[in-house]
């Protein structure tokens, strides 16, 4: 099988769970390593909203993570990413939405965003107050949401599934913006992301991850490829980042 194209950045929650989808199928692929908002004008045709992840096979072009993840499961159905009972896959599936939509808007936007993104991308300095009142208020509120879901051992249905992968992917960028969960206030919670970021397929990426983080973003892509990450030969990374066509 030729290998798959995912183009965004191993930095990216987004494209961490596409990556963590195709390491337990075991498809293969290769990444186009592009930091969010470097896409040049080819990217722009392939992504009309400019974001991360894009999945390119053959002439079909996937842009958005749960549509590319869906993809991958008819692709190749087994291991399985949703669990069989279909009550339960309904509820993997509301937990990877919850994961996208309001895990990203909090931890991303609101959090990482203004830590590390609106730092390194555009030279502006990140809104302190809406962090502290991010900390404050939206994150206890979606970890209380976890911490309700969350199963006394194991993962959400039994086999890993998108409803541990979608939520846990989150946690790696909040780690990287200081946050860590409360054990004391979130135990199930904490446990059940901590089992999920140790599963293989989360540890293979994270070795990646952690020895490009603090790379100048022109330099990650050899970073990454001189830590044996399968880099494509061709990117349609930009020297300058432009914003996207969707309010953030």
């Amino acid at each position: 099988m030729k290998p798959l194209l995912i183009i965004g950045s191993y930095l990216s929650p987004y494209v961490r769970k596409v990556l963590v989808c195709l390491e337990i199928k075991g498809i293969p692929y290769e990444v186009d390593h592009l930091v969010p908002f470097f896409g040049n004008d080819r990217f722009s045709k392939l992504s009309p909203l400019r974001r991360i992840p894009v999945l390119v096979d053959g002439d079909l072009v996937l842009t958005d993570s749960s549509v590319i993840c869906q993809y991958l499961e008819d692709l190749e159905p087994t291991p399985a990413l949703f669990p069989a009972d279909i009550r339960d896959r309904a509820r993997a599936r509301w937990l990877e939405e919850f994961a996208d939509t309001r895990m990203g808007d909090v931890f991303i936007w609101r959090l990482f965003n203004q830590i590390a993104i609106r730092p390194s991308v555009w030279g502006e300095k990140g809104d302190r107050a809406l962090v502290d009142k991010t900390l404050a208020e939206d994150v206890p509120a979606v970890m209380d949401y976890l911490e309700a879901e969350a199963p006394a051992d194991g993962f959400r249905f039994g086999a890993l599934s998108l409803a541990d992968i979608a939520p846990a992917c989150f946690f790696r960028n909040a780690g990287w913006a200081r946050f860590r969960i409360d054990a004391g206030k979130w135990p199930r919670a904490a446990a059940w992301m901590a089992r999920t970021l140790a599963s293989p397929p989360f540890a293979k990426l994270a070795t990646l991850e952690d020895g490009v983080l603090r790379t100048p973003i022109a330099e990650q892509r050899e970073k990454l490829r001189s830590l044996g990450a399968p880099i494509s030969a061709d990117t349609l990374a930009a020297a300058s980042p432009r914003r996207g066509v969707m309010p953030i």
